[in-house]
C-alpha cells in the first residue's frame, strides 16, 4: 500500500498559553492521611482465625504439650500439613483465636480455605484500615482559591449537580491501585519532569519513525518525552490552521496516574498504578504503522528485533486518538486488538469528537472499551461521537457558560510552552482541557483499580463489570430543548440525552465497577428496626457477587454477645431476625457464597436493646463491608451541595 491512513489528534478546544507555574494551594487544607498500600499481595497471606471450642486441633496441641487443658492456639504446622501450604503462627489474639501468615496465595484465598475446615469457626483477612477521607490533593476538593473552583469535580461522588461524577473516592477505599499494574498511554509522549508524573512513569518508547512528525530530530528511539507538536498554517493540510503544542499525552497521563495523596495538585484516577508512555502521535497526528507497533509493544507482543523488549507490559492500553473509518475495513486494528486481548490486556479508546456523528476508528473495533463524553449534568456533551459500539460514557469536560472562564473542564497535568516545553502546570478554566480524549483515561484508571484488586480478570469480564455497574443516564435536567440522542447519521447532533444504543450501558461508576471486580463476593448487611418489640431484621440485599456470578448461600453467625440476643428463624437466607433479650452489644457475621463456591464475609457490632430497638452498625473484624460503605457515601453525598453556576 502506498497510502497509509494518517491519524489526526482528536481536536481539543481552547488550547493556548496556560498558567506560567504550578498554582500553589491556598489556605484551605485537606486532612492529612497516610498513603494507602497496594491491593492485597496475591502471594502473601495474612489472616485471623478462630477455632471452635471443641476443636480437635486444640485437643491435639494440648496432648502434644502434655497438658490436660487447652493451650494457646498455635496451629500453623498442623494446618500447613492439611492444606499443603507453607504457614506460620502469628500473634495469639484470644483463647481460640490467632493470626496466621502464609505464602503462595492471597489473604482472601487463605481465609476461604480455613473457613471451610470443620475445626474453624471463622476466618477473615488481616487487613489495614484507614479513615475514609478525601486524599490530600488540593484540587480534588472544591475550593475558593483555585480554578476551576469546582476542582476535580469528575472524581467526586455524584449528586444533583454533578450527575456524571464517577465516585473515585469510594473506589480508592476498595482498591488504592497497585504499582504492579501498568497502564500504557499511547499518545504524544509525556513531560517527565512534571512533579505529578515523574515518580509514576516507566521509560517507555518513541515509535514515530518520520522525523518531521516526530519533531525531536530523529526517528524511533528510547525517549518517550514530548518535544511539542505545534504546527503552522497549512502544514497538516490545505487551509488547516496552525496550533500550539497540545501536551496531549501529558494531560491524558495525569488523569490516569498523577501522584495521589501527595499534598500537591491533583489526584490521578488510577491511584498507585504505573504509567508506560508510548509515543505514537506527533506533529499533524500519527501513522497507523507507528500506532499498531506501539500497541503491540505496549502489551509485550513486539517481535521487532530492532526495538528493545518491553520489560513492563501493560495490562491496560489507553488510546485517546482516532479518525474516521470502520474497523471492519481496517484489519490492522482488529487483529492487533484481538492479539492484545488474548494476552489478557484491556484496550480503552475515546469515541471521538465529531459532534454526534459515528464513533471513530479504532473505537468502533470489536473488543475495545469505547468511551463517549458527558457533561457534568449527565447529558451527552455536544462534541462527543456516539453509536452502538460505545461501551459506556464518562465526563469529558464542558463549559456551560458561553463566555468567561470554563466552569466544568477536566483539570489535569500540562505544560505552558506554546511550542517547545516550558513550565509544568495544570490546565485550568481559562484554557480548559475538553474532549473524549479525557473520558477514556478515567475509564483506564478505573480498570487499573479493578485489576489491582483482581489481577487475573479477563478483558471480557472487565467490560461486563463496567457495563453492569454503570449508572442509568438521566433524561431530565438539561435545557428544555434537549432531546434524546438519535442513532448517528450524516447530520451532526449536539447535547442530547443519552440512550443505551447511542452512549453505551450508562455513566461510569468507578466504585461500582471496582466492587464487581472483587475475586470473592462482598458481604454486606444493614440492621433494620421493626414494629415488633425487641426484634432486629438483618438484611443482606446489598451484598454483591463478582461479575458474571450470583450469590447462592448466606450464613449468619453471632460471634459474641449471645447473652444479649439470638436468631429466630432461618440463619441461611438473605434476611435474618435477631430477638433481643437484654441491652448490650452483639457481634454478627455474615458469610455469603457465590455459585463458584467462593465466599466473602462481613462483621458488624450492633448495639441492641429489648425495647425500643436501638440497632446501629459499627466497624469490627471481618472483610470490609464495602457495599454498605458505598451506601453510606452515597447518602452523605446527597447531603453535600456544591455551589456552582446554574446550567444554561
Amino acid at each position: 500500500m502506498k497510502h497509509v491512513l494518517r491519524w489526526l489528534l482528536l481536536a481539543l478546544a481552547c488550547f493556548g498559553s496556560l498558567n506560567p507555574a504550578i498554582q500553589a494551594w491556598g489556605q484551605e487544607r485537606m486532612p492529612t492521611r497516610p498513603m494507602r498500600p497496594s491491593a492485597e499481595d496475591p502471594s502473601n497471606a495474612r489472616v485471623i482465625v478462630k477455632y471452635r471450642a471443641n476443636s480437635l486441633l486444640r485437643q491435639a496441641l494440648s496432648e502434644r504439650a502434655g497438658k490436660t487443658t487447652a493451650v494457646a492456639p498455635q496451629h500453623a504446622s498442623i494446618l500447613a500439613q492439611r492444606l499443603n501450604l507453607p504457614l506460620r503462627d502469628g500473634r495469639i489474639l484470644g483463647a481460640h483465636t490467632q493470626a496466621l501468615q502464609g505464602t503462595g496465595l492471597s489473604s482472601t484465598q487463605l481465609a476461604a480455605k480455613l473457613a471451610a475446615m470443620p475445626d474453624v469457626e471463622w476466618a477473615v483477612a488481616d487487613q489495614r484500615r484507614y479513615a475514609h477521607a478525601l486524599p490530600n490533593d488540593p484540587y480534588l476538593s472544591d475550593g475558593q482559591t483555585i480554578t476551576p473552583k469546582v476542582g476535580q469535580w469528575y472524581l467526586r461522588a455524584p449528586d444533583a449537580t454533578l450527575v456524571s461524577a464517577i465516585n473515585f473516592v469510594a473506589a480508592w477505599n476498595m482498591s488504592p491501585g497497585s504499582n504492579a499494574v501498568t497502564v500504557a498511554v499511547l499518545d504524544t509522549g509525556v513531560r517527565f519532569e512534571h512533579p505529578e508524573l515523574r515518580d509514576k512513569l516507566y521509560a517507555g518508547y518513541d515509535f514515530i519513525e518520520d522525523t518531521s512528525t516526530a519533531n525531536d530530530g530523529d526517528g524511533r528511539d528510547s525517549s518517550a518525552s514530548d518535544p511539542g507538536d505545534f504546527t503552522s498554517y497549512g502544514e497538516c493540510g490545505i487551509r488547516i490552521p496552525g496550533e500550539n503544542s497540545s501536551w496531549h499525552g501529558t494531560q491524558v497521563a495525569g488523569l490516569i496516574g498523577a501522584a495521589t495523596n501527595n499534598q500537591l495538585g491533583m489526584a490521578g484516577s488510577g491511584g498507585n498504578v504505573k504509567l508506560l508512555p508510548v509515543r505514537v502521535l506527533g506533529r499533524c497526528g500519527g501513522w497507523d504503522s507507528d500506532i499498531i507497533a506501539g500497541m503491540r509493544w505496549a502489551a509485550g507482543l513486539s517481535t521487532d528485533p530492532t526495538i528493545p523488549p518491553n520489560n513492563h507490559p501493560a495490562q491496560v492500553l489507553n488510546l485517546s486518538l482516532g479518525s474516521t473509518g470502520k474497523c471492519d475495513e481496517n484489519p490492522l486494528y482488529a487483529e492487533a486488538i484481538a492479539d492484545i486481548r488474548a494476552k489478557g490486556a484491556s484496550v480503552v479508546v475515546s469515541a471521538g469528537n465529531d459532534n454526534g456523528l459515528a464513533t471513530n476508528l479504532p473505537a468502533n473495533c470489536p473488543g475495545v472499551i469505547a468511551v463517549a463524553g458527558l457533561r457534568h449534568a449527565g447529558s451527552k456533551v455536544g462534541y462527543s461521537s456516539i453509536g452502538p459500539e460505545v461501551t459506556l460514557s464518562a465526563p469529558a469536560g464542558n463549559c456551560v457558560n458561553l463566555s468567561g472562564d470554563c466552569l466544568y473542564p477536566m483539570l489535569t497535568t500540562s505544560n505552558d510552552g506554546a511550542t517547545v516545553p516550558g513550565n509544568s502546570i495544570f490546565s485550568d478554566s481559562a484554557n480548559p482541557s475538553l474532549g473524549t480524549s479525557f473520558s477514556a483515561p478515567l475509564v483506564s484508571g478505573t480498570v487499573g483499580l479493578m485489576l489491582s484488586l483482581h489481577p487475573g480478570m479477563a478483558p471480557d469480564d472487565v467490560i461486563a463489570a463496567l457495563q453492569k455497574s454503570a449508572r442509568p443516564f438521566p433524561n431530565t435536567g438539561a435545557d428544555p430543548k434537549v432531546l434524546a440522542c438519535q442513532a448517528p447519521s450524516e447530520t451532526e447532533q449536539g447535547e442530547c440525552y443519552c440512550t443505551r444504543t447511542t452512549c453505551g450501558a450508562g455513566m461510569l461508576d468507578a466504585a461500582g465497577a471496582v466492587a464487581l471486580a472483587s475475586p470473592t463476593p462482598l458481604a454486606a448487611f444493614i440492621a433494620e428496626s421493626t414494629s415488633a418489640p425487641g426484634q432486629v431484621v438483618l438484611n443482606a440485599a446489598s451484598s454483591i457477587a463478582p461479575v458474571n456470578r450470583t450469590l447462592v448461600a448466606w450464613q449468619w453467625r453471632i460471634l459474641s454477645g449471645q447473652e444479649f440476643a439470638s436468631f429466630s428463624g432461618s440463619t441461611t437466607a438473605a434476611q435474618a431476625t435477631l430477638v433481643v433479650q437484654s441491652a448490650g452489644t452483639v457481634q454478627v457475621q455474615l458469610v455469603v457464597t457465590d455459585n463458584l463456591g467462593t465466599t466473602g464475609s462481613s462483621t458488624q457490632t450492633l448495639a441492641v436493646a429489648p425495647s425500643p430497638v436501638n440497632a446501629g452498625g459499627g466497624g469490627a473484624g471481618g472483610s470490609m463491608n464495602w457495599a454498605w460503605l458505598l451506601g453510606l457515601l452515597a447518602a452523605s453525598a446527597r447531603l453535600w451541595r456544591i455551589r456552582c453556576t446554574r446550567q444554561r
